[in-house]
């Protein structure tokens, strides 16, 4: 029999089994289960749970659920207020303390929250009402997006029905990223080489020594991404970098379940990357595998640049764009707009002369939220407009109108092309 994958090992232990075969079906415990504003949908259904039982409605573990306001922040209608307030008064009634308001000293993105707070930890399984969920396997831990119905049950019994055990891609990247090329270089050009459904129903499991030498915000946007190419999750093993950033930065001090694969563990795939070959990676419209490298799409006009989210609105982000445009300024015609990850990010930033640096190019700093990447308000695109981001996603209205156009690329990318008007490479 050969060994076991990560997801394996986080799966016998969340059953409580010595070991689980690729396929089988279990219910796994929930360490951590996430929601932002759509809580408002899952108390709905977890409400129906209950009806006709005579039974009080009760979380299974009110320390075990964190709720964050980070998709319409602040409010752009009365109905997110409203569900909003719903919401507050549901964390209120049920004593749920992890719940991030709408705050400048704790609140932000979902996904970044729960790192900075160290709520993600190695071995956990974590479950989230977002598909982006999958970002927090960057801590070594099992984690993947459901819906507002299996939350809602997760809310009930603390377990999730009917999860099939995955196979793993296991990625080896070795050799060092050349100068100007980024985490996020390497994540399009993983999507772009397995397709958007290449790893459907399968884990991403990355290795190699790139992957060793790259600090959690880098793992974050790997992770943050595997989605794109259909995976479950994606997961970095538990390394001395991560459990240098859960001490050092989440503060954390309980143990820690550092998990690894075993070394005859089976994989479905191996992919190898020699990382010092790859060059900045553009996603063009309207498929995020539809990568080519940046000299491919080389002075296309933009409108619109935006730098943050979940994917790229960390420190590291900010500061390698704050250090192109410092000092001079965005073309004529072009917007750029900033969106910190966290208000941890952006207090930091500020502390540093980062922002001012962006707004003194003429950046707008927005609040940290999902803003333009969702689509629902803060940056919406005229008919016919380009813009080029370091977000997710680029599908046909994805930022709000069906009839412009999104490009995907790093920070440095999207820097360098507010400077001159058209997609550019920051090397040159």
């Amino acid at each position: 029999m050969a060994g076991m994958t990560i997801v394996q090992k986080i799966l016998a232990r969340a059953t409580g089994r010595p070991s689980v075969e690729v396929g089988e079906v279990v219910e796994p415990t929930v360490d951590l289960a996430m929601s932002h504003e759509n809580a408002a949908l899952v108390i709905n259904q977890f409400l129906d749970v209950f009806k006709g039982t005579g039974l009080e409605p009760k979380v299974w573990d009110p320390s075990r659920i964190a709720i964050i306001f980070d998709h319409r922040v602040p409010a752009e209608s009365s109905k997110t207020a409203t569900n909003q307030k719903k919401v507050r008064e549901f964390v209120g009634q049920h004593g749920i303390q992890r719940f991030h308001d709408i705050r400048g000293d704790e609140g932000g993105i979902c996904h970044q929250v729960l790192v900075e707070y160290g709520y993600s930890r190695p071995g956990m399984v974590i479950v989230g009402t977002d598909s982006h969920t999958t970002t927090h396997g960057a801590m070594g831990a099992l984690a993947f997006g459901i819906g507002a119905t299996e939350m809602a049950g997760v809310w009930s019994l603390g377990s999730v029905f009917n999860v099939e055990v995955p196979a793993t891609i296991k990625v080896v990247v070795n050799g060092t990223l050349p100068a100007g090329v980024l985490a996020k270089d390497l994540v399009l050009f993983i999507v772009g080489k397995l397709t958007a459904e290449g790893a459907n129903f399968k884990v991403i499991e990355f290795h190699g020594d790139t992957i060793r030498r790259m600090p959690v915000s880098g793992r974050l946007v790997l992770c943050n991404m595997s989605v794109e190419a259909g995976a479950t999750s994606g997961i970095v093993p538990c390394d001395e970098e991560t459990l240098r950033y859960l001490r050092d930065e989440a503060g954390v001090r309980d143990p820690i379940d550092a998990v690894a694969p075993d070394a005859d563990a089976a994989y479905d795939r191996v992919l190898e990357i020699d990382a010092s070959s790859l060059a900045p990676q553009v996603a063009c419209p309207h498929t995020v595998d539809n990568v080519k490298p940046v000299g491919d799409v080389a002075g296309t006009v933009v409108h619109q640049v935006v730098i943050g989210s979940c994917t790229n609105g960390r420190l590291d982000d900010l500061e390698v764009a704050a250090s192109i445009v410092k000092g001079r300024k965005l073309a004529r015609g072009v917007r750029m707009i900033v969106f910190p990850a966290s208000w941890r990010i952006y207090q930091a930033a500020l502390k540093r002369g980062v922002l001012t640096d962006l707004v003194e190019a003429g950046a707008v700093i927005m609040n940290p939220g999902c803003g333009c990447c969702l689509g629902i308000h803060q940056g919406a695109l005229g008919d016919g407009e380009v813009a080029l981001s370091t977000t997710n996603r680029n599908f046909k209205g994805r930022m709000g109108n069906p009839k412009s156009e999104v490009y995907l690329c790093s920070p440095a990318v999207a820097a360098a092309s507010a400077l001159t008007g058209v997609i550019t490479d920051p090397r040159s």
